[in-house]
């Protein structure tokens, strides 16, 4: 997975409301013309996401609170994240939509870039794996699915159809590091693998850190940080404090170097 933070994009933590499951999915579209020159450049995609945003945030009539979608899939294959975890969407057309599933849009449109790259449709399903691991359910929609809209578009509805496939030969490379045993976080532990997950923690929610400084080394800031991913991911009491459990570091996907 590639996935580009909040925090690479400049933007606080989201003020949307808190959704900690759903039914699923839905994907969508910008329903709009797209530029065709996002598929020469990395930045340009990421400067339409910005766009994107700050159009949301002038929209008067929507009131929103952010960006309306949980997440974008760009040409390039890059996860790029907007509400984000946890978050209720905005983007599915009324309350009770927005409650009944998450949203990730396509960055295609109506004009110009209409079809979705094999490396885009790979990053929504990314997308939709990494919600599903934080409370997402198996349906998979279109957002024209329960709502009167084109949305999202012919090439993306017809592989939502067809229950959104991952496309032959863009398995995810990326490969994780795995648990390494309880006994093996102890305070003071300097180690690469510390500074990515300190890295991961603070790209999921959970930075509790007060400093970044020595973010190799774990201290006071790993431990109440892990602690609130366990949190998160559902454990209580004694079962969500230090040190990490093979379940909560296996869902946190930290990087191999």
């Amino acid at each position: 997975m590639k996935l580009v933070t909040r925090r690479q994009l400049g933007w606080p933590a989201s003020a949307a409301p808190t959704q900690t499951s759903t039914k699923g999915v839905k994907v969508h579209y910008e329903g709009t013309a797209v530029s065709v020159d996002l598929l020469k450049d990395h930045a340009r995609c990421l400067a339409e996401w910005q766009a994107i945003r700050k159009s949301h945030l002038a929209n008067v009539r929507e009131n929103y609170s952010d960006v309306a979608y949980n997440y974008a899939a760009c040409p390039h294959g890059f996860l790029l994240e907007g509400r984000g975890i946890g978050k209720r969407t905005g983007a599915n057309g009324n309350q009770p939509l927005n409650v009944a599933h998450y949203a990730i849009v396509g960055l295609v449109g109506s004009e110009g870039l209409t079809e979705p790259t094999d490396e885009m449709l790979s990053a929504i399903r990314d997308g939709i794996e990494l919600l599903r691991q934080h409370g997402a359910g198996d349906e998979i929609l279109g957002h024209r699915d329960g709502y009167a809209t084109s949305c999202p578009g012919g090439p993306l509805y017809a592989w939502v159809k067809k229950g959104a496939p991952r496309p032959t030969g863009t398995e995810p490379a990326q490969q994780y590091e795995p648990f390494p045993g309880a006994a093996w976080f102890s305070k003071g532990l300097k180690s690469p693998v510390v500074a990515r997950m300190h890295d991961r923690l603070v790209a999921v929610g959970c930075n509790r850190y007060k400093s970044s400084a020595n973010k190799d080394t774990i201290g006071s800031g790993d431990v109440a940080s892990y602690e609130a991913w366990q949190r998160l991911q559902g454990f209580t009491g004694s079962a969500a404090k230090w040190p990490p459990g093979k379940t909560t570091w296996e869902a946190l996907h930290v990087p191999k170097g």
